[in-house]
C-alpha cells in the first residue's frame, strides 16, 4: 500500500518538502497519548533479542537513523515508536545556518536512491540541546559538523563547540568530516585533521562516546590511515559510510547528470561500496572501534549481513524514505528471524563472523 501511496503522491511532491511534511506528522503523533499508543500498537517493538549493550547504553535494536533524517532533533521520539533502535540527530553546528540554496534533495526511484547537496541546515547547538534535553525512549547519537564559513584550519573549534553544548545529551557524538555539501569538509578526511579535531573534541567531553563519520569514496589506503588514526587518538568508533559522489555507483549515470551531478548519492547503489568498507575497517580496527554501518540498507537480511561483516550497529535513511513508516518494523521482524534460524545466541556473538569470506 506504501508503495502505491509513494507512487501516485508522494513521488509528485518536492522531496524536501516532503521530508518535512512528514516530519511534522510524525511530531503530531508522538506528541500525544493516542498517538503515541496508535504508533506502538502499528509498529509494535523489536524483539528482546535484538537488544545490543554498547557505548554504556542498552539499544533495543541495532537498527538505526542515519544522520541527516532528524536534523533539529524533533523526529526522534515517533521514530522510536516506529521500532528504530536509536536515532542519530543532525547533523548540528555551533551556530545554526541556513544550508544551500533549495532544491536540494532529489529521488531516483528507479535506483531507490537520493542525492542531496543539503550543506548542514540546522537550528545551531543550542536549540537542539533545549530539544534533546526532554529525553529518549531510545538511545540518541548526536553528529555535528564545521559551520558552511569557517575555514578547515579553524574547525577543530567547530566541532569542539558543539560537542561542548551536545555531547552530554547524547549516548555518543560523531565528528562528520565526510559529508560532500559543506566547502572544505572533506580535505578533513586525513589523520593529522582527524587528530586535530578528535583531541579539541574529548578536551571538551572527556571519555564520553566520540565516533568519525567517513565516506564511501575513499581509497583503500586512506581508509587505512583514518582508521589507525582513529584508534590512536582514542576514538571508540567510526561510522562508514556518508554519501558518495561518485556517479558509476549508479546503473544510469545519466540520471545525476539530469540534476547538475553534485551533492551526495545515498540508498541502494552504496550497498556495495559501503559493505566493502566495512569489512576492511573491521580487518583493520575491529578489535579496538565499535562500527556503525550505513549504505544501502533495506532488510533484514541487509543488517544481518553488516552485523556478520563487523558492525555492531547498523543504520538507515533511504531505505526508510523509500519502505514506509513500517519498514523499522518489518526490518526488525526479518533480523530477530535470522537470528532465531543461526547458531548464535545473542546478535553481538555474530559481529564480524563472516570476516575473511
Amino acid at each position: 500500500m506504501y508503495r502505491l501511496f509513494f507512487r501516485t503522491i508522494v513521488s509528485r511532491l518536492d522531496a524536501e518538502h516532503a521530508h518535512e511534511l512528514a516530519g511534522r506528522a510524525l511530531h503530531a503523533a508522538a506528541a500525544s497519548p493516542v498517538g503515541r499508543t496508535a504508533l506502538r500498537r502499528v509498529a509494535g517493538s523489536p524483539a528482546p533479542s535484538l537488544a545490543v549493550d554498547v557505548f554504556g547504553s542498552r539499544f533495543p535494536s541495532p537498527l538505526g537513523v542515519a544522520a541527516g533524517l532528524d536534523k533539529n532533533g524533533t523526529w526522534y521520539p515517533g521514530l522510536g515508536l516506529l521500532g528504530f533502535g536509536f536515532v542519530e540527530v543532525g547533523t548540528v553546528t555551533p551556530i545554526g545556518q541556513p544550508g544551500n540554496p533549495r532544491p536540494r534533495v532529489f529521488r531516483i526511484p528507479a535506483e531507490r536512491a537520493l542525492v542531496n547537496r543539503m550543506g548542514f541546515p540546522n537550528e545551531g547547538a543550542a536549540a537542539v540541546a533545549s530539544r534533546l534535553a526532554t529525553g529518549s525512549t531510545v538511545p540518541l547519537g548526536v553528529n555535528i559538523g564545521k559551520q558552511k564559513d569557517t575555514a578547515p584550519e579553524d574547525a577543530a573549534a567547530d566541532y569542539a563547540a558543539a560537542a561542548r553544548v551536545l555531547s552530554p545529551l547524547a549516548a555518543f557524538t560523531v565528528i562528520n568530516v565526510s559529508s560532500p555539501n559543506t566547502p572544505g569538509l572533506r580535505a578533513l578526511q586525513t589523520a593529522e585533521e582527524l587528530t586535530r579535531i578528535a583531541t579539541a573534541v574529548r578536551a571538551e567531553i572527556g571519555a564520553r562516546p566520540l565516533l568519525v563519520k567517513l565516506a564511501p569514496d575513499l581509497t583503500d589506503n586512506e581508509l587505512d590511515a583514518l582508521a589507525d588514526a582513529a584508534a590512536a587518538a582514542g576514538l571508540d568508533g567510526i561510522v562508514a559510510t556518508n554519501t558518495s559522489t561518485d556517479p558509476a555507483a549508479l546503473r544510469q549515470p545519466a540520471a545525476w547528470e539530469r540534476i547538475g551531478r553534485t551533492g551526495g548519492l545515498s540508498g541502494a547503489p552504496l550497498a556495495p561500496r559501503s559493505l566493502d568498507v566495512l569489512r576492511r575497517l573491521h580487518a583493520r580496527v575491529g578489535g579496538r572501534l565499535t562500527l556503525v554501518s550505513a549504505g544501502g540498507v533495506e532488510s533484514g537480511r541487509d543488517v544481518w549481513d553488516r552485523i556478520q561483516a563487523g558492525a555492531t550497529l547498523v543504520q538507515a535513511y533511504t531505505g526508510f524514505v523509500y519502505g514506509g513508516p513500517l519498514w523499522a518494523s518489518r526490518v526488525n521482524r526479518e533480523l530477530a528471524g535470522l537470528l532465531a534460524a543461526s547458531d548464535y545466541a545473542a546478535l553481538t556473538d555474530a559481529v564480524g563472523s563472516s570476516a575473511g569470506t
